[in-house]
């Protein structure tokens, strides 16, 4: 039988301060952070409706420091969880009540640079762009880029098993993580993975990957690095209907031709980058736009590239832009990569989404998309990786307004409940933590779940790290989708001691 998560109680301030002292024991008085100012900026990761201040943060600089940290945690039956950047959006370093953060932010080394092998050691919390700044000098780069790539890091990305443009040719993070360093739960030290890509026995990298720090800590991770391309181009076509981009989408795959990366923006999104970025290159009367980067040896890039200029004309494509140049193809890039933060710009709060659904149903789902907007009453922007049909709807609203954000994360849920309808899941890279819990039920029956926790069980006995993430229970579903806010509320003002 699967033990429930642990049944956190109140502990004194006496306790408490046994406990600091235990901590700075370990890490020193800087490594532990307790003013309540100071714990401000732990309270949330990137969705920041929800709101848990932690008791204490934690500031281990090794793997080391980790597992005596975690030691602690295990004999005092003190619930934890693992937070990198922050720049998670599913509420997966969601602090909990009564318990601690366990903070990577102070590993930031890159351990060792292999270029034969083509691998790179690094700690969790280096940022995923500086393994690319690391190895581009002999050539190489790290595929997986998540639009937050400059301030995102890889232990975060293993979390969740981050995407990225480049995910629809060279795959997620699981795909470039050859092996790892963990701390589990009860402050043990393993190591899974190896320097080569396939190992005997059961992959436990894999399963670690995407875990959502529910089974342990990685402390340090092996990356496998890739060759940069000897030609790249990126092509962008203007549509007069979202309905005429998709299919554009459907008949590149189809034609064979596998790009880096395909990315879709809608009307709204590229309003929305011109009025803050002003990158002067997406057409304000375009329906849809669609962005197709395409790279390997210089013949085969100009080949692909006709071809899928072709394409695109012959779905109704009114404007092809092309572009060879770094510089050209960053000014192309640069909108999509910013298309969060413009939003950001026309209302002051957005709640992201992350569906992913077969790409042949990219009309029918956008355009149900469009009558969820109209049924709430608030605007949708879509933005997404279109080569592997992962949405990211944007959906705005202002949390001033007394109701709106219970409303939008309804609309959400709805927009979750299609892409199962068709065929799809309710994440693609952001992870399901604190923020998808009920709707796991619309993907796996009951059996499924058990089994998943039958794994957890195994590394998390006692249910201290990450508790109340990733599965559902009667208190996340129900009475507590009801008191989320008010939990977080409650505690804004409490006291450490």
């Amino acid at each position: 039988m699967v033990s429930s998560p642990p049944q956190i109680g109140k502990r004194s301030s006496s306790d408490w301060k046994a406990l600091v002292r235990d901590f700075a024991a370990i890490l020193g008085a800087k490594g532990v952070v307790q003013r309540k100012e100071e714990l401000l900026t732990y309270e949330c990761d990137g969705l920041t409706s929800y709101r848990v201040r932690p008791k204490l943060v934690l500031l281990p600089r090794n793997t080391e420091e980790v597992a005596a940290v975690v030691q602690l945690c295990d004999r005092h039956q003190l619930p934890w969880v693992a937070r990198g950047a922050g720049t998670g959006l599913s509420g997966g370093a969601l602090p909990v009540e009564n318990g601690v953060l366990i903070s990577t932010g102070l590993m930031r080394e890159i351990l060792e640079i292999d270029l034969e092998n083509q691998q790179v050691v690094v700690q969790p919390a280096v940022i995923n762009n500086w393994v690319t700044q690391a190895v581009s000098g002999a050539g190489f780069y790290y595929a997986p880029d998540p639009s937050s790539q400059i301030i995102c890091s890889i232990g975060g990305n293993v979390a969740e098993n981050s995407g990225g443009v480049h995910c629809f040719k060279y795959g997620v993070t699981t795909n470039h993580v050859l092996g790892l360093k963990l701390v589990l739960p009860d402050g043990s030290i393993v190591d899974v993975g190896g320097e080569v890509p396939e190992m005997p026995g059961y992959d436990l990298t894999g399963l670690f990957v995407g875990s959502e720090g529910t089974l342990g800590i990685a402390t340090e991770i092996r990356l496998r690095i890739i060759k940069q391309a000897e030609a790249i181009q990126v092509l962008l076509a203007d549509f007069t209907s979202v309905e005429a981009a998709g299919a554009a989408v459907s008949d590149i795959v189809s034609a064979g031709i596998l790009p880096a990366g395909m990315e879709m923006m809608d009307n709204f999104s590229i309003n929305a980058v011109e009025d803050i970025v002003e990158t002067s290159c997406y057409p304000r009367d375009a329906a849809a736009i669609l962005l197709v980067e395409i790279d390997g040896l210089a013949v085969e890039v100009t080949a692909n590239a006709d071809r899928i200029a072709q394409i695109c004309r012959q779905n109704g494509a009114r404007e092809i832009q092309i572009a060879t140049d770094v510089q050209e193809r960053s000014r192309l890039w640069k909108g999509r990569k910013s298309a969060f933060a413009a939003v950001g710009k026309i209302k002051p709060n957005y709640y992201v989404q992350d569906g992913v659904i077969p790409r042949t149903q990219l009309p029918y789902v956008l355009a149900e998309i469009e009558k969820l907007s109209e049924k709430y009453g608030y605007p949708v922007a879509n933005v997404f990786h279109a080569g592997d049909g992962n949405l990211h709807p944007l959906l705005l609203y202002d949390e001033a307004i007394p109701g709106s954000l219970e409303t939008v994360e309804e609309l959400g849920g709805e927009i979750l409940k299609l892409c199962v309808k068709v065929g799809g899941s309710i994440s693609g890279e952001h992870g399901i933590g604190a923020d998808k819990l009920c709707y796991m039920t619309q993907m796996f029956t009951e059996v499924d779940l058990q089994t998943m926790k039958w794994v957890n069980q195994v590394f998390n006995p006692h249910g201290l790290a990450n508790p109340g993430k990733l599965f559902p229970t009667p208190r996340s579903c129900g009475e507590a989708a009801q008191t989320k806010m008010g939990i977080a509320d409650r505690h804004l003002g409490a006291d450490l001691f």
